[in-house]
């Protein structure tokens, strides 16, 4: 356990290739994360589909009818759906980093003009925005201290 948190705790936390969607993108987003997604080559927008359900019959044939069933109930797709998606995206992180790259995950940004501008038609629900590039050595920032296991740990 203190292995993998050791690995996982230096994940980077929340602190499109055409021109024209960076630029919707940049423009939908906090004023200091704009220059960071123009000047990024990917900003990946992370988000959840609340139709998810509809797709366990591929990906859960062994159990879909009944999941499907069990995500029917008001507020449990909702929750499943931004978790899961929220995991995806760190596994994006984790993936990326893994391969050398500089992640800069941020939440500033509205998400319904997003969700509008990105995912219209659809229930995709925006969840957080993550430029993805080789940063410059000059403007990294060097990580920040982590807590130890002991701080962040519980045993149950």
């Amino acid at each position: 356990m203190h292995e993998i948190y050791d690995l996982m705790k230096w994940g980077p936390t929340s602190a499109n290739s055409s021109a024209d969607g960076k630029a919707t993108l940049a423009g939908l987003a906090a004023q200091p994360n704009k220059p960071k997604i123009l000047k990024a080559p990917v900003t990946v927008i992370i988000g959840h589909d609340l139709d998810f359900a509809g797709k366990l019959p591929t990906l859960l044939p062994h159990n879909a009818e009944a999941m499907q069933k069990f995500f029917a109930t008001p507020g449990v797709t909702e929750a499943t759906a931004m978790r899961n998606g929220t995991l995806q995206g760190a596994y994006l992180i984790v993936a990326a980093r893994a391969l050398g790259l500089d992640c800069g995950p941020m939440s500033g940004f509205d998400n319904a003009g997003v969700d509008e501008a990105f995912f219209s038609g659809t229930r995709v629900k925006s969840n957080f925005i993550c430029s993805i590039g080789y940063g410059d050595p000059a403007s990294v920032f060097p990580r920040n201290p982590r807590l130890s296991f002991e701080e962040a740990g519980r045993w149950a």
